[in-house]
């Protein structure tokens, strides 16, 4: 399957690995140009690394097989492992793989912003739509988990991290993408998705500023969703249980557990849900036929919040 001016093109933040990873992989797949973006940066205020400019490589090429053979079902991987093309500056903003704008061929490529950055988030915004010729969705997958401590003794490190990366990084998404979203001539196809989290609707001990900050992302993706319903744009939330990733290995640090397989207790499902799965829902969410859910706050949790 080759580019194609009439592809749709979707920016996915976070996407280097983790459950952004897997976001990637299945729109390109599903025939999507995406431009997958990460800080490729670790955070101080955060306990784990985050993903680097390796993984974000990794990230790249496993969607750029999916967009060349769909294979649907295949596990997707939490941690890049396989050494990845340097990063460079290429147009103003920084390009994973030096083919990622040489070759037109390509309907994958990586970008390296940190969506706490507005100018940043814009630069990457505007280099896709460069790369691509237009914009037809975004999804706000670039998250991070902190806490261990009551809400009134939470530092302010702690609070603002979170705050920052999971509300207002989505936010400013947001506020990069929709003039370009809008851009697109009616009847437009445009969307928007936010991962959201379990903890968008149910308190979580020990994690109050993570918590704040997901059911804030809520109210940001209802107001989104009235504000652009007459314009064919839907905005939609995601909200995931326990899913195998870095973050959850976070959560489970928090907690003093050994494993995150021991939070699996909290889904009636029985297990952990894995990156693909959420993938599933997030692609369904970008695809012509979820074009009337709009403001739907969508949990895929194993009944993790049924209960």
């Amino acid at each position: 399957m080759t580019s194609g001016p009439d592809l749709p093109v979707a920016v996915v933040t976070g996407g280097a690995r983790g459950i952004g990873a897997a976001i990637a992989d299945a729109l390109a797949g599903a025939g999507w140009r995406v431009a997958i973006v990460d800080a490729c940066a670790d955070d101080p205020a955060l306990a784990y690394p985050l993903a680097t400019a390796a993984d974000l490589a990794s990230a790249v090429a496993l969607a750029r097989q999916s967009a060349d053979r769909p294979a649907p079902g295949r596990a997707h991987p939490d941690r890049g492992s396989a050494s990845g093309s340097p990063v460079s500056d290429v147009g103003g903003a920084e390009v994973v793989g030096t083919d990622a704008v040489g070759n037109p061929q390509d309907r994958v490529i990586g970008l390296v912003a940190d969506v706490r950055v507005q100018a940043e988030i814009d630069g990457a915004v505007d280099a896709t739509v460069t790369r691509f010729g237009r914009l037809d969705a975004v999804v706000a997958a670039a998250g991070a988990i902190a806490g261990g401590q009551p809400v009134w003794e939470t530092d302010d490190a702690t609070w603002d991290s979170m705050i920052d990366v999971n509300l207002t990084g989505a936010w400013r998404l947001v506020r990069a993408a929709v003039p370009h979203l809008l851009a697109v001539s009616a009847p437009r196809r445009g969307r928007i998705v936010v991962i959201a989290s379990a903890a968008s609707t149910d308190g979580l001990p020990l994690l109050g500023a993570y918590t704040a900050a997901k059911h804030g992302v809520v109210g940001l993706v209802k107001s989104v969703a009235v504000e652009l319903a007459r314009e064919g744009i839907t905005a939609n939330a995601v909200c995931p249980g326990s899913t195998r990733t870095a973050m959850l290995d976070a959560s489970a640090a928090v907690y003093g557990l050994a494993s995150a397989d021991e939070l699996a207790v909290h889904q009636p499902l029985g297990r952990l849900i894995e990156p693909a799965e959420i993938a599933s829902a997030v692609a369904w969410l970008c695809s012509s036929g979820a074009s009337a859910t709009t403001g739907a706050i969508l949990p895929v949790d194993g009944a993790m919040t049924a209960t």
